[in-house]
This record gives C-alpha cells, sequence and structure tokens, in this order.
C-alpha cells in the first residue's frame, strides 16, 4: 500500500495546531503506537515550525507544504518551504557546554534523535523525516 497526503498551510506559528490535527489523524488511520507518535509528533512539528520562523521568516503569504507518504514499513513526512535554505551541513551542537544557554539550535538535534532518517534538499528548505514501522 502506498499512500501520499499533502496539506500546505500559510506561515503563521499558530498554524502548528493544524499539522498537530493533521499527525493526530495520521495516527489513528495507520493505528501507529504512542511512542512514534510521539516522535513524529515532536520531530514534524519542530520542522514544520522551523519552516515557517526561519525558512519564511513568518511571512504569512508563504506557505509551507506538509506531505506525507506511507510505503509498506515507513511514513516519510516531507516538510517544504519558500525560503532560501540554510546550511545544514555545519549546524553548532546544542549538547556542547558552550551552546547550552542558546535559546534555539535544539529543532535539528531533536528531528535527527526522533526520526529514523533525516535528509535536507533543495539548499535545506525541504525536509525528509523517515519513520519505520514495526
Amino acid at each position: 500500500m502506498i499512500d501520499n497526503i499533502q496539506i500546505q498551510i500559510p506561515s503563521l506559528p499558530e498554524n502548528i495546531r493544524i499539522v498537530e490535527s493533521f499527525i493526530d489523524n495520521v495516527k489513528e488511520k495507520y493505528r501507529l503506537d504512542d511512542d512514534i507518535y510521539g516522535n513524529i509528533m515532536i520531530a514534524v512539528t519542530e520542522s514544520v515550525n522551523n519552516a515557517i520562523l526561519h525558512g519564511n521568516k513568518s511571512d504569512n503569504k508563504k506557505n509551507v507544504s506538509l506531505n506525507l507518504s506511507l510505503e509498506k514499513s515507513q511514513i516519510k513526512f516531507t516538510i517544504k518551504d519558500q525560503g532560501q535554505g540554510f546550511d545544514f551541513e555545519n549546524l553548532a551542537d546544542p549538547t556542547l557546554p558552550e551552546n547550552l544557554d542558546k535559546p534555539g539550535g535544539r529543532g535539528i538535534f531533536l528531528m535527527k534523535n526522533l526520526s529514523d532518517e533525516v535528509n535536507f534538499k533543495d539548499s535545506g528548505s525541504t525536509a525528509e523525516l523517515s519513520f519505520y514501522l514495526p
């Protein structure tokens, strides 16, 4: 079974609740267990939040698209913004002592630790988060 679902939201922080509702519906539809659901919820909302704030600079004329594809034993979320991208190869490690008090920098760390695979494309304006299903 291959499924593909896409939504698009204007770049407003309050639209994260639409993404949360989308993920809740995914949990019900595919009967995801609580561990995978929790990881997906945090990683995907973090990625969408980054797309809104950093990618699209909170410009509500720009959209963030969220695509879900399901293939046999893997669920993949693709998050795309309309920004310039970022240097995803050279990110500060938020766990280093000199970075612990910095307000940002944990989002991608969380995404990488909660997802089974994270890939960036289009200079960083597209993130792919994959989760393996049992």
